[in-house]
């Protein structure tokens, strides 16, 4: 591409192209969605699979054409996702917010802290760099991305870190999404306990909700709010972490993070998830506004989130990984699927 003279705007139209591109496969997920729905009684593939699936299909095709970071500036997963989400807080009753959250966040404290130091040691016996060690633990046991991206703030990771894992987050991420609703119908989980193993385990939140979406739509409430609730311990991990790094790592005491960190790196839509959930509970929305306007919204923003998970795949830099970081990942991800399944069972499932 030709650099275009000063005060020129010659990337306007990559722009406007990729927010087209991003627009027209989420609006074409949920057709097909529909399509389907209206010609068999039934969706064929649920909007979250149609829209992965469109989306890796698109990433394929720009990178063969050359083109895909000329229209990479609406990949924005997180931005559609916290959007979705906030939106599904309206849907939400608020006393169903706080009756999940408690157990969700009860499950989060005892999967996340199990899970962070199991990965942190498996990694270290694969004798990875301590600071990728830091991004994987953060990823397997909170929630993918935003807590790599939070702890790779209180290492000073390296770029080349927070790709990895990333890549790696993605790559695990989408076959869960897809293998883990079914596995819970097959062994006949409730939606309660379904929905928690769901956001208890898989790493990233827009595979969560996906997953959940796909199961039902109670569980994928339920699945998104114990989500919420691990969303919640990234700003205390990235706290925790990096007066970890700088009194014992790095051994340098006059380097303190202040709690003002917790703040910095806490996840802002998980209040304007809690303040969506508010109003409806309020009655400001009615049920029928609430049908009609919201939820055909939220499903188009996570349709996009969906979209660009699809679109930001780098499949190259999974190639160049090598074999332990994936090794570390999947032993990690077995593990903590297995205490989330045993920890929304005992706390979901009225074994208490």
């Amino acid at each position: 591409m030709v650099n275009a003279p000063a005060g020129q705007t010659a990337d306007r139209p990559d722009v406007l192209l990729s927010v087209l591109l991003v627009v027209a496969l989420a609006l074409l997920a949920n057709r097909l969605t529909a399509i389907g729905k209206t010609w068999l009684g039934h969706e064929i593939l649920e909007y979250p699979l149609w829209a992965v699936g469109l989306g890796l299909a698109a990433n394929l095709a720009v990178r063969a054409a050359g083109v895909r970071e000329r229209l990479s500036a609406a990949f924005r997963t997180e931005f559609f996702l916290k959007t979705g989400l906030v939106l599904m807080g309206a849907t939400i009753n608020f006393l169903d917010i706080l009756t999940i959250g408690a157990k969700g966040m009860v499950q989060a404290v005892v999967v996340v802290t199990a899970i962070f130091f199991l990965t942190w040691h498996l990694a270290g016996w694969f004798r990875l760099d301590d600071k990728l060690r830091a991004l994987m633990a953060a990823s397997v046991s909170i929630c993918g991305v935003s807590a790599a991206i939070a702890a790779a703030g209180a290492v000073l990771a390296k770029k080349e870190h927070l790709t990895y894992v990333a890549t790696l987050v993605i790559v695990f991420a989408l076959p869960l999404m897809l293998i883990q609703p079914y596995a819970a119908k097959a062994m006949g989980l409730s939606a309660d306990v379904a929905g928690a193993w769901i956001g208890g385990n898989i790493d990233t939140t827009a595979a969560v909700v996906g997953a959940g979406a796909i199961h039902s739509e109670a569980a994928m409430k339920v699945a998104s709010v114990v989500k919420v609730s691990q969303n919640a311990l990234i700003g205390f991990a990235a706290f925790f972490l990096a007066l970890y790094w700088v009194v014992v790592v790095e051994r340098r005491p006059d380097r303190r993070p202040s709690p003002r960190d917790i703040w910095t790196r806490f996840p802002k839509f998980v209040l304007g998830f809690l303040v969506a959930s508010l109003i409806t509970t309020a009655g400001l929305l009615s049920p029928e506004q609430v049908k009609a306007t919201i939820v055909p919204l939220r499903n188009w923003f996570l349709a996009a989130a969906f979209v660009c998970i699809g679109l930001e795949l780098a499949f190259d830099e999974f190639l160049s990984v090598g074999w332990r970081p994936v090794a570390v990942y999947c032993l990690a991800t077995a593990a903590n699927t297995a205490l989330a399944l045993a920890a929304a069972y005992v706390l979901f499932g009225d074994v208490l």
